[in-house]
């Protein structure tokens, strides 16, 4: 594999937390935290791909890459499509890594291990899920879980996604992680894609490439990245990092 283009897509208009991507921590705005974490994992160059000149010139302030996308995206894959298609108009990378922009603290090694299932020739798109290990979750639906069995190369296929806990019966179950890395044909495949009737009954838009026939394989980590969503949830992140976390 040639390396990936991460793109980070951001969005102003957060209902929870005003101008969400701008938030501090610790002097920093958040999607820069999540910028030189991506950075840090070395797979590849990174972008924000942005709809508000407020959000670029933060990027661009600290060093980094912004490009300007449609305000009128429906989701965050449409937004890295532009995106690709505007900083690498030759396809020179023929791997797309789709990074939210709310995550802080993901570790550089759950980027590698989203990227890693592309080794294999007949993934489309590889992606990272986690144990869950506390039992109020495990019936959560905001705990979204990956079913999956394991292959003959070390990986996970992904069999179905659900908000319901699945699969039943004794044993671990995993939430998956929304880290995509796309191969860029199946990125392309994708986005052409109408919503499919399971992405639209589950809201799991990942559900879409799995109707189409698509392959998603999944790596295992050890632990998730928190979410900034809320002002609580942006106290924790600034503990987290103010902690050296």
């Amino acid at each position: 594999m040639n390396s990936a283009l991460v793109i980070i897509p951001a969005r102003l208009g957060a209902t929870r937390l005003p101008r969400k991507p701008l938030a501090d921590i610790c002097g920093k705005p958040m999607i820069v935290r999540v910028l030189e974490q991506a950075q840090n994992a070395a797979i590849g160059p990174v972008v924000v791909a942005c709809d508000d000149p407020d959000i670029a010139a933060a990027v661009k302030a600290h060093g980094g890459d912004a490009v300007m996308t449609r305000a009128d995206h429906e989701s965050g894959s449409d937004r890295i499509h532009e995106a690709a298609n505007l900083v690498d108009p030759t396809s020179a990378h023929d791997v797309i890594l789709n990074l939210q922009g709310d995550v802080p603290l993901i570790a550089p090694d759950a980027l590698r291990a989203a990227f890693s299932p592309l080794a294999d020739e007949a993934v489309d798109i590889g992606t990272i899920m986690t144990e869950i290990r506390d039992e109020r979750f495990r019936d959560d639906p905001s705990f979204v879980k990956a079913v999956t069995t394991l292959t003959h190369t070390g990986t996970n296929r992904a069999l179905y996604f659900t908000r319901a806990t699945a699969p039943s019966g004794p044993g671990p179950l995993y939430q998956h992680i929304g880290v995509y890395a796309y191969r860029r044909s199946a990125l392309e495949r994708f986005v052409s894609l109408p919503p499919s009737p399971l992405e639209i009954r589950e809201k799991l838009e990942q559900l879409r490439a799995l109707e189409a026939g698509m392959r998603i394989d999944v790596s295992i980590i050890d632990s998730a990245p928190m979410d900034v969503n809320t002002p609580e949830d942006l106290e924790r992140a600034q503990a987290a990092v103010a902690a050296g976390a």
